[in-house]
């Protein structure tokens, strides 16, 4: 596996992760190439960080994820998925406003400045969304698990 850094025309920096660079080549090549921030298939590859070993000091002992909190103790890492993935959607809702079907369009209207702007969730269908990101509006699709508010 390899990571490059890319970049798309409109100047979104992601990154691509690929079997090898050969497999970017081939990617680009059929077209295959997208920003997931505003859709452009214009994206290029573009220099990537490095890393640089000197030899200096032991790197940092990596704790695990569990180590200081105990409601994840002793859990397989299905359980562990689940757990995080119930506080991510219980912070998501916590600081967002709920717009409801009215999405797609608060979500323009903040993106153009004609709405203060602030984190909102609502429902939008697949279309509204991916003309959301055609046009630009950083937006996220997140499926909120059954009897929680979306």
């Amino acid at each position: 596996m390899i990571v490059f850094d890319l970049l798309c025309h409109a100047g979104h920096r992601f990154e691509g992760w690929f079997a090898s660079a050969e497999d970017y080549g081939a990617q680009c090549q059929r077209g295959l190439l997208s920003c997931p921030q505003c859709g452009s298939a214009r994206v290029e590859r573009v220099p990537s960080a490095t890393r640089i070993n000197t030899g200096l000091g032991e790197p940092a002992q990596k704790v695990p994820p569990n180590a200081a909190d105990p409601e994840l103790a002793g859990k397989d890492p299905f359980s562990i998925a689940q757990i995080l993935y119930s506080r991510l959607v219980d912070e998501i809702i916590s600081r967002t406003e709920d717009v409801g079907s009215q999405f797609p369009v608060e979500a323009r209207r903040i993106h153009y400045q004609e709405a203060p702007a602030r984190a909102i969730r609502g429902v939008a269908t697949r279309e509204e969304h991916e003309a959301l990101v055609e046009d630009g509006i950083p937006v996220a699709r997140l499926p909120l698990p059954r009897g929680r508010p979306n």
